[in-house]
């Protein structure tokens, strides 16, 4: 039987993968006391992150070198604990979070509970019953990284309708296909969504949203290279798109793509959000670690 390394905090277990196996196997090996049903519910109930990314599939494939991380029985049913994201910054007009990949953002007709928005609402009626929360953007399920929540509909807009201006910074962290020959590059189209909800570019002017994104190079192999991409406008699939558009995918986006996935999520992060306090017009900035997951793809 293979050893595994292990290190643990008061609210969590963390191993490192020494070989492949799947994630219900390497589960129950590390955790030999409790049953196979009790393994399967820690799964079930978004306690298991690989490499900082939420994970409930049992068959879920890891590989040497991955973290997993266990948060613990009694933390995770304690009502105060937050399941594949936390909060960086809390105040009475809004909650800045770090989300995990594999955790909606809002709810969707399969899946209510097991969101962002859910669980801070949860949080903030914890204070009173009264308190609501209002997405402000979002980030798709299998993206990672910064996202803002307003504390009410007065908030919520006054972000929106002033975001351009308000956001001074929106850096993402992308891993995309093959090798990218240029430094750093703009990628300007009008954007249109079709009838099955697919996304796609039209350079004719006026013809959908105008996005623009920059990216730079930060580095690459043969097979993979990682990006730095800000964006100047944040229209719905935008980097997804405009890195298709480039003829280098974004990894793992089968939707836009992509053929290989060394990283099995979304080689997506939204890496830095910095804007303007819509009260205060205080600079706020935050940032979240890009996943060890995306470095290791193009060492």
């Amino acid at each position: 039987m293979t050893k595994h390394t292990r290190s643990s905090t008061n609210d969590t277990l963390q191993f490192n993968v020494e070989e492949e196996t799947e994630l219900l196997s390497f589960l129950r090996s590390v955790m030999p006391n409790r049953s196979r049903n009790s393994v399967k519910s820690i799964l079930t109930r978004g306690q298991v992150s690989v490499d900082g990314h939420m994970e409930t599939k049992h068959n879920y494939q890891l590989h040497p070198g991955q973290e997993v991380t266990i948060l613990k029985n009694k933390v995770a049913v304690k009502e105060s604990m937050l399941i594949g994201m936390s909060i960086l910054y809390e105040d009475r007009d809004l909650i800045v979070i770090y989300k995990e990949a594999g955790l909606l953002s809002i709810a969707t007709p399969k899946e209510k509970k097991q969101t962002a928005h859910h669980q801070l609402m949860e949080h903030v009626q914890r204070e009173n019953p009264q308190n609501r929360i209002f997405i402000v953007h979002r980030l798709d399920k299998d993206t990672s990284g910064v996202m803002v929540f307003a504390k009410s509909e007065q908030m919520k807009r006054k972000l929106q309708r002033n975001w351009k201006e308000n956001v001074k910074e929106r850096t993402y962290m992308a891993l995309v296909e093959g090798q990218i020959q240029q430094e750093s590059g703009t990628i300007s189209s009008w954007l249109k969504e079709n009838k099955i909800h697919v996304v796609y570019s039209s350079q004719k002017k006026g013809d959908g949203q105008h996005a623009v994104t920059h990216f730079k190079k930060v580095r690459s192999n043969a097979q993979f290279s990682l990006l730095e991409v800000e964006l100047e406008t944040g229209r719905k699939n935008q980097i997804r798109v405009h890195m298709q558009d480039l003829g280098h995918p974004v990894v793992g986006d089968k939707k836009y793509g992509a053929t290989t996935n060394p990283i099995q999520r979304l080689g997506l992060h939204a890496k830095v959000l910095a804007f303007s306090h819509p009260v205060t017009n205080k600079l706020m900035r935050f940032e979240a670690p890009v996943p060890k997951s995306f470095y290791r793809a193009v060492s």
